[in-house]
């Protein structure tokens, strides 16, 4: 017997022969010309298959928080850590179990699980089908508002043009620089590493405007 669903814009062929001649494959829908096709994230990867034993450290399995096993694997490198996982190494099999897993979608695994353990590392991204730029507000709202809203540690309020004029006095693209390097007390980009200068740019214009800007 053999039926067909779907998930995540891909085809689910499953097929059964006996009681015990199960098996899956994945493969992708066809999609529409130019279409992106969905891709797991890095989260959605170690939650649907690394966790299982990488967050209690099962069969020697470096455990997710343990910044001390996973400082040492990453400093060989998201090459070598992906080739070791595409690969199988001791209890691991190849790439995690799940074959379905592209190499692009293990290597954000991998990158999730070394940044949830203490890395800084930017998680992969399909060059051929780049994610749209977040907006200005997005931004804001999801990073920068945890010091500019009330102002914390010197950081100029969101929509006080007053304390923002001063800051930008030598231009837009002076201001996105020493954001991208970090000033002060703020880190570079913000604090997310991912963040690109178009979005950086983007927020900065939202803290000067503020949210009632049209």
């Amino acid at each position: 017997m053999i039926f067909e669903t779907s998930t995540r814009g891909r085809s689910l062929l499953i097929g059964t022969a006996g009681r015990l001649g199960v098996f899956a494959t994945i493969t992708f829908a066809a999609l529409a010309a130019g279409a992106q096709p969905h891709e797991l994230s890095g989260k959605e990867v170690v939650d649907a298959v690394c966790a299982s034993c990488h967050a209690m450290g099962t069969k020697g399995a470096p455990r997710i928080g343990d910044e001390k096993a996973w400082a040492k694997r990453a400093s060989r490198g998201l090459s070598s850590l992906t080739d070791s996982a595409l690969k199988g190494i001791r209890g691991m099999p190849a790439h995690g179990g799940n074959r379905n897993l592209t190499d692009l979608e293990i290597k954000r695994g991998i990158a999730y699980m070394v940044n949830q353990s203490g890395g800084k590392w930017v998680e992969p991204i399909n060059r051929k089908f780049p994610p749209a730029d977040r907006t200005g507000e997005q931004v804001v709202k999801a990073q920068c508002i945890k010091c500019h809203q009330a102002g914390s540690g010197g950081a100029p309020r969101i929509g006080d043009r007053e304390a923002w004029i001063p800051r930008l006095k030598e231009g837009l693209d002076v201001t996105v620089r020493s954001a991208i390097k970090g000033h002060g007390g703020m880190p570079a980009r913000g604090g997310l590493a991912d963040l690109t200068d178009t979005e950086l740019r983007g927020a900065i214009l939202y803290l000067f405007r503020g949210p009632q800007a049209k």
